[in-house]
């Protein structure tokens, strides 16, 4: 901390230098002038006219949207059924998949780091990188809409996911069990089964029923794109500007996510 003097020589302690306060102001303004620069760029296509008139429009749809068609609910149960059916077996296929790939990802369990451990985390960062809605369109795209394509998107999504946590998991074990282990003459299965597994397994159950959670969340909107779900109906409704049905949708949407948030609590409270 930085001390200088007033006149009768006592001394003022500063919380930065001169030259620090002058660093730290230059830097402000380096950021000020990149937001303004980025907002114009931003907003260089924006017709205005159209984000004044938002509030209006806005509080139009929202009026439509009131009340709810109540008696749609009937049209809702098989595409709720669909929803959770893909984000139930896309989460078991990327669990599948994903566990391999996490012990070839961490430091002490891959065969090779030089090689394919950067491949493993090739992987998990691809995974991870594409958006559910993107492999849904691709994939609607390659094998056609529906169901499976949905339940894909989502396996594709989640292996990323599952697998960095999970192998983060794996590096953080605790080693001396390992070792204890190989003092008996174990062989690597075996050093595998009783002094890795048992430690990840609580974190294994966490990250999975985590993971269903979210996609839960994210199997209502594949529909959009064609795989299948509440999507479907939901991008239905909103082309014949049936507000209603919108609104009917919405509250399915929210009860399904606040109870696979309840479930998700649950399990994981159980587990851990």
């Amino acid at each position: 901390m930085p001390i200088t003097k007033t006149e009768t020589g006592k001394p003022i302690w500063a919380h930065r230098t001169p030259k620090a306060r002058l660093v730290m102001w230059v830097g402000w303004l380096a950021l000020v002038a990149l937001f303004i620069f980025c907002w114009q760029v931003m907003t260089q296509g924006t017709i205005w006219f159209f984000v004044y008139d938002a509030p209006r429009q806005a509080a139009d749809i929202t009026s439509r949207m009131f009340p709810p068609q109540w008696g749609y609910f009937n049209e809702l149960w098989l595409p709720l059924w669909d929803t959770l059916n893909i984000a139930t077996l896309g989460t078991l296929i990327s669990i599948v998949l994903a566990v391999p790939v996490a012990f070839l990802a961490a430091r002490n369990t891959t065969p090779s780091v030089r090689f394919v451990r950067p491949v493993a985390l090739f992987i998990i960062v691809s995974s991870r990188s594409i958006n559910a809605l993107i492999w849904g369109l691709l994939l609607v795209a390659v094998i056609g809409p529906g169901v499976f394509a949905g339940v894909i998107a989502i396996a594709l999504r989640s292996i990323g996911f599952v697998a960095k946590l999970l192998y983060e998991a794996i590096e953080e074990i605790d080693e001396t069990q390992v070792e204890a282990i190989n003092a008996t003459g174990a062989s690597a299965m075996q050093r595998l089964d009783y002094g890795i597994v048992p430690q990840i397994l609580p974190a294994f159950a966490g990250i999975s029923v985590f993971r269903w959670d979210i996609n839960i969340r994210e199997s209502t909107v594949l529909g959009l794109v064609g795989a299948g779900g509440l999507g479907l109906k939901l991008q239905a409704s909103i082309n014949v500007l049936a507000w209603g049905q919108v609104t009917t949708i919405f509250i399915m949407i929210l009860a399904t996510v606040m109870l696979s948030e309840w479930v998700s609590a649950k399990v994981r409270h159980s587990l851990i």
